[in-house]
């Protein structure tokens, strides 16, 4: 959606969502009705390759003599890390595998190779971001609490650190996701009950602290005289992972025509309005079935919004059926190559560092990402829009409405 077009879904009735609810729902059953051996066979291989890319690396970096094995070792590594939390962790935890009933694949019992506990993830991750996924004030990812990702979202002068802060962001991606899940702010403000807190915060501290001495203490440990090379190649394979799942992350939620919403969307939210909501909120980025799997299928971050519980290995044939939805309502469908969608969500966290003013001269005619409000009426109305509405229209606020382009690059 461009937001500066004033676009909005006028063209949906009621019933239209509904429809465009009913027929989702029937790609579910449709998916559900096959799952077997095939899906099952899927994920055993995963985690096997996964595990045998890391005994390979753990063994190069003991017996390997050289900066040409040190970098093939710690290549592994890293892929072995990333397959492990993304291809594996994310989605065995959101319980795409559950159907199966294996206890060692559940989202129930799996703990994945990360700092954060999985008990908290799935608290901070499977329901609060799915459920309220980029409704400002609820869902957690939005901006993570440090980042100013949407105009709706007041200037304030440490703002202009955006850019900035994206480097730390990225490198410790995975200790960023259990400070912003803690929810600091509101533990200082006196909104958050501390002792909950504190309990958090311990149980943080041990999962970070075992993940720390296994990767930088008892692995170098284990190469001996080489574990000044070992620790190294750890770390670096650490930040590869780390950057890798905050490019992925950040293409399915923050570039063009991912939408905001506000809490007041929630009110009456019908099944058809969550589907819709999901939806307008996600982006996609383009990949083959290499790229798909190192990004532990992410790159169909739509169709994972809709159907977060269906394994991951099916997100492609599932995305062919949303695509066809999509035209039937005539729905953009916001996809684009993974550059082009990095390099949009760059854009948006550079102007948004700059007051409202200076980021709208900076963004030229299209203003960057703003919330939209999504009727049950199906009427979507910027909320930039509104404000200065309000004004000309002398305190009547006017909900502008057009048809929306089926185009998968818009601007903010």
């Amino acid at each position: 959606m461009a937001i500066a077009d004033v676009k909005s879904y006028a063209h949906l009735s009621s019933a239209d969502v509904v429809k465009f609810g009913a027929e989702l729902d029937a790609v579910r059953k449709e998916i559900e009705s096959t799952l077997g051996e095939r899906d099952a066979r899927y994920i055993r291989r995963v985690i096997a390759l996964q595990r045998m890319c890391e005994v390979a690396a753990r063994i190069a970096l003991i017996v390997g003599r050289n900066r040409y094995t040190w970098a093939l070792s710690t290549g592994m590594l890293a892929f072995a890390k990333i397959v492990e939390n993304m291809e594996i962790g994310h989605n065995v935890m959101h319980g795409q595998w559950d159907w199966m009933n294996d206890p060692e694949i559940h989202s129930s019992t799996w703990e994945w190779d990360h700092s954060m506990p999985s008990s908290q993830w799935k608290e901070a991750h499977n329901y609060r971001h799915h459920v309220y996924a980029n409704v400002l004030g609820m869902d957690p990812d939005e901006g993570y609490g440090l980042l100013r990702v949407a105009r709706d979202r007041s200037w304030r002068p440490y703002h202009l650190g955006n850019p900035v802060y994206l480097v730390p962001i990225s490198i410790l991606y995975e200790f960023g996701m259990c400070i912003y899940h803690l929810e600091i702010g509101k533990v200082l403000a006196g909104k958050k009950d501390r002792a909950e807190f504190d309990a958090k915060l311990a149980e943080i501290s041990r999962k970070a602290g075992r993940q720390a001495v296994k990767d930088y203490v008892i692995f170098p440990a284990l190469t001996g005289r080489r574990w000044r090379s070992t620790l190294t190649a750890d770390l670096t394979a650490s930040v590869i992972r780390n950057v890798w799942e905050q490019v992925v992350t950040f293409c399915g939620h923050f570039p063009d025509g991912a939408e905001n919403f506000t809490k007041r969307d929630l009110e009456n939210e019908t099944h058809g309005e969550w589907y819709l909501r999901q939806f307008l909120g996600s982006a996609n980025f383009d990949a083959g079935q290499a790229l798909a799997f190192m990004a532990g299928n992410l790159c169909y971050q739509i169709e994972h919004h809709l159907y977060p519980d269906l394994p991951s290995n099916r997100l492609r044939e599932i995305s062919h059926h949303v695509r066809k939805i999509a035209r039937r309502y005539d729905l953009p469908y916001t996809t684009g190559s993974l550059p082009h969608q990095y390099l949009s969500v760059l854009r948006v966290i550079v102007t948004l560092a700059l007051p409202d003013n200076f980021g709208g001269s900076l963004a030229g005619p299209d203003q960057p990402r703003s919330s939209v409000t999504v009727r049950p009426e199906g009427v979507r109305t910027s909320e930039n829009t509104v404000r200065s509405a309000i004004g000309a229209a002398a305190g009547r606020v006017s909900k502008m409405t057009s048809t929306p382009v089926s185009s998968s690059r818009r601007s903010r």
